[in-house]
């Protein structure tokens, strides 16, 4: 019996040592250099976790809680219209209500029960406001600092390679969105031995892709963007208030109105106005601006460029420093009384108001009263289209099925035997009239910033001149 033993024994003991020195030849591939290993609670994997951490900011508009999202679909009633939210398109509808009137309270009810997602991924269902109150109250407030990284992005998929030196389990993990992969950092134990697959593309807040090769520089990159950008972290939808804004429009709206006053300026966490009461701003067409006090003249440069929400104003006043920044503009208001311009540089921001409006030759000396009367008439009775011509193209036919109800909440809806609701807003005194159908077929043709060409109770008139090609667009509305 020991002769016939002894062989097996040397033969088990050969196959121990030869699986031996294949996990350690494994366990060396797996692992490769330290600095390249993926370590739990590692600066970098913490900066990966805030990177794929479920951002709920999204969707303030409805919840204005930035650290949950509600799972679509859901019914709110806004300002008394009630509204299917399935997707986010529907956010700017909610805001296109609440930006119709100025003088109304804007009010939102969400109908329960609704599922939240956290940012952790997980879902909680909610039975009532008083239930997601109690939910939300912990989360920060509007554009405070929070966790999560929304200026950069991961682009999937990603690829691990898993090796645990306990129980020595080998395992290959593909991430193909931010859940994933916050789930799998959030479970990565001390023992784990992660190796991600290089290169790596991360998505920055301009669009730009940066391409890594190497953790330390993920970890740059991610540090790096982690402050980078207005992450849209206040109850508003999108920050697009200035879609239809222009370098041309700003200057001339500064130019034009003198005595601009400091109404707010926050800079890193501090408030600041109050040092600048007082204060009037004078901004020139040439760029050159001036500032007088009581204490004396103050001499300095402006300049913008850019389109639409991405504007960039930069002020230089040697010895005002805290004007002094690369500003993204965020609004141009021009109202019945007044003007103000908002500017916001990550979470600081800065805003300027004067008592002038504008009348058309742009010189501020005039009576800005537009069509005062365009929200009254449009308001009374229903209307039909009577003339619709794209570029030039006769289209009404389109349209002449159709009966136009404009409500004073800023909805307006089109019946054809099938109602579609849209909303409109007038701006610059009854000067402009937008007009927006979403994604609904004709109507889309209408989703423009309408110029008023005249107005009447019986009739509108309106135009828009293509920034492209220049070809004009008319539209005639007129009382049934």
């Amino acid at each position: 019996m020991k002769k016939s033993f002894r062989p097996f024994s040397l033969l088990l003991l050969g196959l121990l040592l030869v699986f031996a020195s294949c996990r350690e030849e494994e366990f060396e591939l797996i692992e490769g250099p330290q600095e390249e290993v993926l370590q739990a609670n590692s600066r970098v994997a913490t900066l990966l976790q805030r990177t794929s951490t479920k951002d709920g900011s999204n969707d303030n508009i409805i919840d204005n809680a930035n650290c949950v999202s509600v799972q679509l679909p859901i019914t709110v009633v806004v300002n008394g219209l009630e509204i299917i939210v399935d997707s986010e398109d529907d956010f700017e509808t909610i805001e296109d209500v609440f930006d119709a009137l100025d003088d109304d309270e804007d009010i939102l009810e969400i109908l329960f029960p609704i599922t939240v997602i956290l940012s952790d991924y997980s879902e909680i269902v909610i039975s009532s406001a008083d239930e997601l109150e109690d939910l939300t109250e912990d989360c920060t407030g509007e554009n405070e600092p929070d966790d999560d990284i929304e200026c950069a992005d991961i682009q999937y998929p990603v690829t691990a390679s898993i090796f645990n030196s306990n129980n020595e389990v080998l395992d290959v993990i593909t991430f193909t969105n931010d859940r994933d992969l916050y789930r799998f950092i959030d479970d990565l134990d001390d023992d784990d031995i992660v190796n991600l697959d290089f290169p790596i593309t991360v998505v920055l807040f301009d669009g730009s892709e940066v391409r890594v090769n190497d953790l330390d520089t993920l970890e740059e990159v991610l540090d790096d963007a982690s402050d980078d950008c207005d992450e849209d972290d206040d109850y508003d939808y999108n920050d697009d208030d200035c879609d239809s804004c222009t370098t041309e429009a700003l200057t001339e709206v500064l130019a034009a109105c003198p005595n601009w006053r400091v109404d707010s300026l926050e800079r890193n966490d501090l408030d600041l106005e109050e040092q600048y009461e007082g204060y009037l701003f004078d901004f020139n067409a040439d760029g050159t601006l001036e500032v007088t006090s009581g204490t004396g003249t103050f001499d300095g440069t402006w300049e913008a460029e850019g389109t639409a929400n991405d504007i960039t104003m930069t002020i230089s006043i040697p010895d005002l420093e805290d004007f002094n920044a690369s500003w993204r503009v965020q609004e141009i208001e021009r109202e019945a009384d007044e003007s103000e311009i908002e500017l916001i540089l990550g979470d600081d921001e800065l805003s300027f108001e004067s008592d002038c409006t504008q009348d058309e030759s742009g010189d501020g000396s005039g009576d800005n009263s537009g069509n005062p009367d365009l929200s009254s008439y449009l308001t009374e009775g229903s209307w039909s289209v009577s003339t619709y011509l794209d570029a030039g193209t006769d289209e009404t036919q389109d349209f002449t099925a159709y009966t136009f109800v404009f409500q004073e909440n800023g909805v307006v809806t089109a019946d054809n035997g099938n109602t579609t609701n849209g909303t409109w807003i007038i701006q610059d005194s009854g000067d402009k009239l937008l007009l927006d159908f979403g994604t609904t077929i004709p109507l889309d043709e209408f989703n423009e910033d309408w110029e008023v060409v005249s107005a009447s109770e019986t009739r509108i008139e309106l135009r828009d001149i293509s920034g492209g090609d220049g070809t004009t667009d008319t539209l005639i509305f007129t009382k049934q």
